[in-house]
């Protein structure tokens, strides 16, 4: 039978790691301090927004929040976001994506500073990481690396698939996994023979956006199912890409939704935040 990977658990540690280096800069007479913007109404963005102010009160981070309304413009965007990166009491700076149609999301990313870039979405930092000298990284891989080390289990030497080319999973989820010496292969809408190259994976990430993708078919024996999607199905609720019920008794080890990778992101998001805290504070 599969093994459960605890999401929830594993964030738990990660959050409670974070809350005592808030701590330690609290004594310090340093305040970590987080800058949410969300533009637009987008019921999914809201959540996000509204779990987000949970982990910083739950481990001392203070949230501050700009709810901008849909018509924003650019400017008045970029603007913001200048602000918020002279401020020395802001450590980080999120933008929940994704944004209106008529903004230019590229360029919001890029206006933030790299030092405040606690998505680690920043063109410098996305460099840093395909060279394994970053000082952030992206919320979900690192989440799913660390999930993968508290359980035990390493890349190195094993075929890792990773489902999915986006820039904020499928890409730096493989540079991760290649750093970890990981032999990686990336697939995505276009690839061939899809199911007999997931067959081969000792590691399998699906991060695809697409509900129950993953069929018992595509996993091999014993393979380590990391499932970072999150779907609604047919009833509304909640699934990955992941066919669970069909997967987790072929699976060594796998994870749930809800339950397994997106508590993570939300942990590392933290982290990341106290880690820019920290960068900022040296480097005065």
């Amino acid at each position: 039978m599969g093994k459960l990977i605890d999401g929830k658990m594993v964030a738990a540690k990660v959050k409670k790691e974070a809350a005592a280096d808030v701590e330690a800069l609290k004594r310090q007479g340093i305040q970590t301090t987080l800058a949410v913007i969300l533009v637009g109404d987008d019921p999914a963005s809201q959540v996000y927004v509204r779990n987000k102010r949970k982990d910083c009160e739950e481990i001392g981070i203070k949230s501050l929040e700009y709810r901008l309304s849909e018509q924003t413009t650019q400017e008045e965007l970029l603007k913001l976001v200048r602000e918020l990166n002279e401020r020395p009491d802001v450590n980080g700076i999120l933008c929940q994506l994704p944004l209106p149609k008529h903004l230019n999301e590229a360029e919001v990313i890029n206006a933030i500073s790299p030092l405040k870039d606690v998505d680690a979405f920043h063109p410098a930092n996305v460099g840093k990481i395909m060279i394994g000298a970053y000082d952030f990284l992206p919320c979900t891989p690192a989440g799913v690396m660390e999930l993968l080390r508290q359980y035990g289990v390493s890349a190195e030497g094993k075929r890792c698939v990773v489902i999915g080319r986006s820039n904020i999973v499928g890409k730096p989820m493989a540079m991760l996994l290649l750093h970890d010496n990981g032999t990686v292969t990336i697939c995505h809408s276009r690839t061939k023979e899809l199911a007999e190259i997931c067959r081969q994976a000792d590691i399998l990430v699906a991060a695809v956006g697409k509900a129950k993708f993953v069929t018992a078919d595509m996993v091999k024996e014993d393979a380590v199912v990391i499932d970072v999607g999150m779907n609604r199905n047919e009833a509304g609720k909640l699934c990955g890409d992941v066919d669970f019920e069909a997967v987790e008794p072929k699976a060594s080890l796998i994870t749930p939704v809800p339950g397994g990778v997106g508590p993570m992101t939300r942990a590392v998001l933290m982290k990341n935040t106290v880690k820019a805290a920290k960068i900022q504070n040296v480097a005065k």
